[in-house]
């Protein structure tokens, strides 16, 4: 996650990439703006991407808290590929969305990657105004 360049479809003043990277669970990012709610990454050169951990609370957020996740790379933005999804159900702490088999050396290569709060239901719409993300990782 270091060697890249974050960037957030909409941010609350505040509650920006700094807050998401901060380590802390104190603080956090917020969306405030158009759907959908995206954390894009740019790596500087091709990275094996094994994981991302997002922590989110639906214990503190509620309806700000995503209800499915969808995970997207590729080479440019034009080319993303969705690779994961995955669906939260009240999460309450660390989430470990896996891009690689474990054990294995089998991981996706990517210059920049995307992460996408979407609702399931709504034909990939997001269903809330905002999206609260407290930490978000990405492993390699």
């Amino acid at each position: 996650g270091g060697e890249a360049c974050w960037a957030l479809s909409s941010a609350k003043h505040g509650n920006g990439v700094e807050q998401l990277r901060d380590e802390s669970n104190e603080t956090f990012w917020q969306s405030d703006g158009p759907q959908p709610h995206l954390v894009n990454i740019q790596f500087q050169r091709k990275v094996k991407v094994s994981e991302l951990r997002l922590y989110t609370s639906f214990k503190v957020d509620e309806s700000y808290t995503p209800s499915c996740i969808s995970v997207r790379i590729g080479t440019a933005h034009h080319d993303l590929q969705e690779v994961q999804v995955v669906d939260l159900k009240e999460p309450d702490g660390w989430i470990t969305i896996r891009l690689a088999k474990p054990r294995s050396d089998d991981r996706p290569e990517a210059h920049r990657g995307s992460c996408m709060a979407r609702d399931p239901e709504c034909g990939g719409a997001v269903d809330f105004v905002r999206t609260h993300f407290v930490q978000l990782a990405v492993l390699s």
